[in-house]
Protein backbone atom coordinates (compact mmCIF):
# COMPACT_ATOMS: atom_id res chain seq x y z
CA UNK A 1 0.00 0.00 0.00
CA UNK A 2 0.98 3.43 -0.73
CA UNK A 3 -0.19 6.83 0.81
CA UNK A 4 0.98 9.94 -0.49
CA UNK A 5 -0.12 13.59 0.54
CA UNK A 6 -2.31 15.50 -2.49
CA UNK A 7 -3.35 18.50 -0.72
CA UNK A 8 -2.74 21.20 2.19
CA UNK A 9 -4.77 23.81 3.34
CA UNK A 10 -3.42 27.00 3.96
CA UNK A 11 -5.39 29.87 5.71
CA UNK A 12 -5.92 33.09 3.94
CA UNK A 13 -7.64 36.47 4.53
CA UNK A 14 -8.79 36.58 0.90
CA UNK A 15 -9.31 34.44 -2.08
CA UNK A 16 -8.25 36.86 -4.68
CA UNK A 17 -5.33 38.40 -2.95
CA UNK A 18 -4.13 35.04 -2.25
CA UNK A 19 -4.34 33.60 -6.13
CA UNK A 20 -3.13 36.52 -6.98
CA UNK A 21 -0.07 35.87 -4.81
CA UNK A 22 0.37 32.30 -5.98
CA UNK A 23 0.15 32.25 -9.28
CA UNK A 24 1.21 35.74 -10.04
CA UNK A 25 4.07 36.14 -7.90
CA UNK A 26 5.25 32.56 -7.42
CA UNK A 27 4.11 31.15 -10.87
CA UNK A 28 1.74 28.65 -9.45
CA UNK A 29 -1.22 27.08 -11.36
CA UNK A 30 -4.78 28.02 -10.59
CA UNK A 31 -6.23 24.34 -10.55
CA UNK A 32 -9.79 25.32 -9.18
CA UNK A 33 -12.06 28.01 -8.48
CA UNK A 34 -14.91 26.76 -7.73
CA UNK A 35 -17.65 28.92 -5.82
CA UNK A 36 -19.20 26.68 -3.12
CA UNK A 37 -21.29 29.81 -1.29
CA UNK A 38 -21.85 33.14 -0.98
CA UNK A 39 -18.77 32.90 1.03
CA UNK A 40 -16.76 29.56 0.79
CA UNK A 41 -14.58 29.18 -2.63
CA UNK A 42 -12.96 25.82 -3.40
CA UNK A 43 -9.34 27.24 -4.78
CA UNK A 44 -6.30 25.00 -5.05
CA UNK A 45 -3.08 26.29 -6.68
CA UNK A 46 -0.13 24.25 -7.20
CA UNK A 47 3.78 25.09 -8.53
CA UNK A 48 4.08 24.45 -12.23
CA UNK A 49 5.44 21.40 -13.25
CA UNK A 50 4.20 19.39 -9.77
CA UNK A 51 1.61 16.84 -9.93
CA UNK A 52 1.46 15.44 -6.89
CA UNK A 53 0.15 17.81 -4.31
CA UNK A 54 -1.54 21.10 -4.24
CA UNK A 55 -2.38 24.00 -1.83
CA UNK A 56 -6.12 24.36 -0.95
CA UNK A 57 -6.63 28.62 0.08
CA UNK A 58 -9.21 28.18 2.70
CA UNK A 59 -10.37 32.07 3.92
CA UNK A 60 -10.53 32.04 7.87
CA UNK A 61 -14.33 31.86 8.76
CA UNK A 62 -14.00 32.52 12.36
CA UNK A 63 -11.76 34.87 14.89
CA UNK A 64 -9.76 32.18 15.85
CA UNK A 65 -8.60 30.79 12.23
CA UNK A 66 -7.72 34.74 11.41
CA UNK A 67 -5.44 34.33 14.29
CA UNK A 68 -3.08 31.42 12.46
CA UNK A 69 -2.74 33.22 9.09
CA UNK A 70 0.71 33.66 8.04
CA UNK A 71 1.11 31.66 11.66
CA UNK A 72 0.19 28.24 10.61
CA UNK A 73 3.56 26.53 11.95
CA UNK A 74 4.75 28.84 14.98
CA UNK A 75 6.94 30.71 13.24
CA UNK A 76 8.92 27.70 11.61
CA UNK A 77 9.23 26.79 7.87
CA UNK A 78 5.74 25.93 6.71
CA UNK A 79 6.71 24.14 3.24
CA UNK A 80 9.75 23.06 1.42
CA UNK A 81 9.59 23.24 -2.46
CA UNK A 82 12.08 21.40 -4.77
CA UNK A 83 13.34 23.35 -7.74
CA UNK A 84 15.64 22.83 -10.78
CA UNK A 85 16.90 25.71 -10.72
CA UNK A 86 17.37 27.69 -7.34
CA UNK A 87 18.78 31.15 -9.15
CA UNK A 88 16.16 31.27 -11.67
CA UNK A 89 13.31 30.96 -8.70
CA UNK A 90 15.08 33.05 -6.82
CA UNK A 91 15.34 36.49 -9.57
CA UNK A 92 11.74 35.57 -10.36
CA UNK A 93 10.60 36.27 -6.91
CA UNK A 94 12.77 39.00 -6.18
CA UNK A 95 11.94 40.61 -9.35
CA UNK A 96 7.91 39.45 -8.05
CA UNK A 97 9.01 42.04 -4.96
CA UNK A 98 8.34 38.92 -2.90
CA UNK A 99 9.97 39.00 1.09
CA UNK A 100 13.57 37.24 0.78
CA UNK A 101 14.18 35.54 4.19
CA UNK A 102 17.29 34.31 3.91
CA UNK A 103 18.96 34.84 0.21
CA UNK A 104 20.51 32.17 -1.73
CA UNK A 105 23.20 29.82 -0.38
CA UNK A 106 25.07 26.64 -1.02
CA UNK A 107 24.68 24.25 1.30
CA UNK A 108 25.81 20.39 1.82
CA UNK A 109 22.61 19.36 0.61
CA UNK A 110 22.17 21.65 -2.14
CA UNK A 111 21.26 25.56 -2.94
CA UNK A 112 19.05 27.22 -0.78
CA UNK A 113 17.06 30.14 0.14
CA UNK A 114 14.22 31.40 2.37
CA UNK A 115 11.09 34.14 1.39
CA UNK A 116 7.76 34.32 3.47
CA UNK A 117 4.56 34.65 1.16
CA UNK A 118 1.74 37.56 1.84
CA UNK A 119 0.93 36.31 5.40
CA UNK A 120 4.49 36.03 6.44
CA UNK A 121 4.19 32.22 6.24
CA UNK A 122 7.98 31.14 5.87
CA UNK A 123 9.20 28.80 2.98
CA UNK A 124 12.15 27.10 1.73
CA UNK A 125 13.33 26.79 -1.59
CA UNK A 126 15.72 23.80 -2.39
CA UNK A 127 17.91 22.53 -5.26
CA UNK A 128 19.28 19.56 -4.42
CA UNK A 129 22.76 18.20 -4.82
CA UNK A 130 21.15 14.91 -5.38
CA UNK A 131 18.96 15.62 -8.59
CA UNK A 132 17.65 11.96 -8.32
CA UNK A 133 15.55 13.64 -5.46
CA UNK A 134 13.93 16.19 -8.20
CA UNK A 135 13.34 12.57 -10.39
CA UNK A 136 10.83 11.04 -7.18
CA UNK A 137 8.85 14.23 -6.49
Amino acid sequence: MQLSFFQVTLLVADYDDAINFYVNKLGFLLLEDTKLSDTKRWVRVAPWGNNTAALLLAKAGNENQLNFIGNQTGGRVFLFMHTSNAQSYFDRLTTNQVQIVRNLSDESFGKVFVFADLYGNLWDVIEPTNKQVLLKS
